[in-house]
């Protein structure tokens, strides 16, 4: 686990940007955005399928968010900060909620919908968009979640599967 983790990290971060590639006529179709987080769901199921092992999740999810930084966004700072955050919360969901596939996909949710937010947050800061709130929940936020939302559902549990062999 302890190299298995961070190869699967940098993987799902380049399989993201394939996505996005690859399918930008569909994805970034104007007005609508659909952004894929494949990299927040690695990170989601670690904290899931942690169970008794202690993983250093903070730490990997620090350096994946400079690296995102740096390779996707034009925001040093967002990602690193973005992250990390997601873990942490999600592990005080999962002190609450006892980790299955019907709270992982709740957990998710609302951990995509942290991670949107404060990216458009930060990129109205900055004064890369000039969107409105509405035109952000409606053109992008929900694109993005249902899209995100499906690639849990197809992708929890051969991630499980990895997790438990790389155990």
């Amino acid at each position: 686990m302890r190299f298995g983790f961070p190869i699967g990290l940098f993987l799902l971060l380049f399989i993201d940007g394939s996505i996005s590639q690859v399918f930008s006529r569909q994805m970034f179709n104007a007005p609508s955005v659909m952004v894929s987080h494949l990299v927040v769901l690695w990170l989601v199921c670690g904290v899931l399928f942690e169970e008794n092992m202690a993983m250093p999740l903070v730490k990997w999810a620090a350096v994946i968010g400079a690296v995102f930084d740096l390779y996707y966004t034009g925001i040093f700072g967002v990602y690193i900060f973005v992250f990390p955050l997601v873990v942490y919360l999600t592990r005080q969901l999962v002190s609450y909620i006892s980790p299955n596939f019907l709270s992982g996909l709740l957990i998710y949710f609302i951990d995509i919908t942290i991670v949107e937010a404060l990216s458009f947050v930060a990129s109205r800061a900055v004064h890369m968009t000039s969107m409105s709130g509405s035109s952000f929940l409606v053109n992008t936020l929900g694109p993005t979640l249902a899209f995100n939302l499906a690639m849990f559902v197809i992708l929890y549990f051969p991630i499980r599967w990895v997790y438990n062999w790389l155990k």
